[in-house]
């Protein structure tokens, strides 16, 4: 029985992973939830999975939490809060493995403090890689803790890497669906809604990675991620337009050989690899390959998507400048969906707080969490100025 810190219960990787838990009751439980600021589904949560700890984001959500656990006759669960109470959760020692699922770098913290007391991570925020993957990625090979990538496109990378030795990949490729503008004519991005972005062709995720599929800055982040994960050099990670988002990643071998990982486009597939990695449990997400019969691959067009094109320029410096990606895209995508910006306005922000990022690499998390506040105001700076 592995039992499971779930950082980020509430959304939707969170319930994903509590799905697997439902579904292979022999195989998984729950040890902790850290459920951040929806104190209805953290109740719901806790009386159903009984977790020993569960942490909300602040102390007085906490308190909303106990009073309700308390009417409801439920008793015996330790209620911790914010980023210390995130730690608990994650270094709580009944848990077997670490499911990472906080968007952004909040989740840093716990993050790095569950490799250090040595829990394998399953890993679905990309943030807290593409701000600290040189730290986290160390920490995790001086104890040999494994950390196995829970987003789509990683996890089918490292599917894909089983068949070869690290030596011999020549070129991973990562998979973008091309969003909901992949064929939208260039004089309209500037009238482009909040609305219109946030309808993605192929998956169903939180408001953020929604926006930043439309602007491809997710695949940007991937690459980075990619980099650190795997040990690659951004020369060696590449993008290519597929709009069915059925292959979900390959892998190029020096010798022309390209292995692709395919499957069903639900985050329960890769969730449940991780949690049981190296074992392949029977489960009922099938394929149906008559969806194969048409798949197309594109390149990525720059001049469409310039977020990509900033984050391989990122990438290539790293350190504070991928941090500073990460940062401004998030204050940028908040003000776009709050209508302060244009669709446009991503982009430019970002680039601009690059311009004015100072090259470093940050070598501790205090540090990290440091250069991505100073990436931030910038932004915000650049905002309301």
């Amino acid at each position: 029985m592995k039992r499971l810190a779930i950082l980020g219960s509430t959304g939707s990787i969170g319930q994903s992973a509590l799905s697997i838990v439902e579904q292979f009751p022999e195989r998984y439980a729950v040890a902790a939830l850290a459920a951040g600021r929806n104190v209805d589904q953290a109740f719901a949560q806790v009386q159903r999975w009984h977790p020993q700890m569960v942490s909300l984001a602040t102390e007085e959500l906490a308190g909303q939490l106990a009073a309700r656990l308390r009417e409801a006759g439920v008793s015996g669960i330790e209620i911790v809060y914010g980023t210390a109470g995130t730690v608990a959760c994650s270094t709580l020692a009944e848990a077997d493995f670490v499911v990472s699922a906080i968007v952004g770098v909040a989740g840093l913290e716990a993050t790095h403090a569950a490799i250090l007391a040595g829990k394998p991570v399953g890993l679905a925020n990309k943030e807290c890689m593409v701000a600290a993957g040189e730290i986290l990625t160390r920490s995790a090979r001086e104890r040999s803790v494994p950390i196995l990538p829970i987003d789509s496109e990683h996890n089918a990378v490292h599917q894909c890497l089983r068949v070869g030795s690290h030596d011999e990949v020549k070129t991973i490729w990562l998979t973008a669906s091309g969003g909901p503008f992949r064929q939208t004519p260039l004089k309209e991005f500037a009238g482009i809604t909040p609305e219109q972005a946030l309808k993605h062709p192929t998956w169903v995720m939180g408001r953020r990675i929604t926006i930043d599929s439309a602007t491809m800055l997710n695949k940007g982040l991937e690459i980075i991620e990619a980099c650190r994960l795997f040990d690659v050099v951004p020369g060696q990670v590449r993008v290519t337009v597929h709009p069915q988002s059925t292959v979900h990643s390959l892998v190029e071998y020096v010798d022309g050989s390209i292995v692709a990982q395919i499957s069903v486009t639900d985050m329960r597939l890769p969730i449940l690899y991780a949690l049981a990695y190296p074992e392949r449990p029977k489960s009922n997400l099938t394929f149906d390959l008559a969806v194969l019969r048409h798949l197309e691959f594109e390149e990525p067009d720059f001049e469409r998507f310039p977020c990509l094109r900033l984050a391989f320029d990122a990438a290539k410096k790293g350190g504070a400048h991928c941090i500073a990606l990460n940062a401004a895209d998030e204050v940028a995508v908040e003000a776009f969906l709050e209508r302060r910006i244009p669709f446009l306005g991503i982009p430019r922000t970002i680039e601009e707080v690059l311009a004015r990022t100072p090259e470093a690499h940050p070598e501790t998390i205090a540090e990290v969490l440091a250069a991505d506040r100073d990436a931030r105001e910038t932004a915000r700076a650049l905002l309301y100025k």
